[in-house]
């Protein structure tokens, strides 16, 4: 495990954050990337950039915000033991849940739905992704 875990070198960003569990696949963690959802020091970067023990890395995935300072470089998945290890997280809470949007749901045999239906949904998703500060 020496190999895998240590606290010198780089590691490229979309392999970091797969490696210690902040996203389920690597694919996903380079479309973050690729997507502006993630941040090293407050900048945009691209799924290679180079992480280095120390950096603080903001990634926002599946409707959260997570907010963490590397403290060990990981090549590889390891377990979420030795995951929670690698870095320090400073996120703020998830929101509780009577204060999530609720999802949308069809009655079944109800068709397609109109255009009016469709831009509802796409408000109430919008709504629920930015959060009920706006932001």
């Amino acid at each position: 495990m020496a190999a895998e875990v240590s606290d010198e070198g780089t590691v490229r960003i979309d392999a970091w954050i797969w490696s210690v569990r902040l996203t389920k696949t690597r694919s996903q963690a380079a479309s973050a990337c690729r997507a502006g959802h993630v941040r090293v020091n407050g900048e945009r970067v691209k799924p290679a950039h180079a992480l280095r023990a120390g950096d603080q890395v903001r990634v926002f995935h599946a409707g959260r915000e997570r907010l963490v300072v590397v403290s060990k470089i990981v090549r590889k998945r390891v377990g979420p033991t030795v995951a929670v290890e690698c870095y320090v997280d400073n996120s703020p809470p998830p929101p509780p849940r009577e204060f999530t949007a609720p999802v949308a749901v069809r009655e079944r045999g109800a068709g397609r739905p109109t255009k009016r239906d469709r831009r509802e949904l796409e408000r109430l998703q919008r709504a629920n992704l930015t959060g009920p500060d706006g932001t």
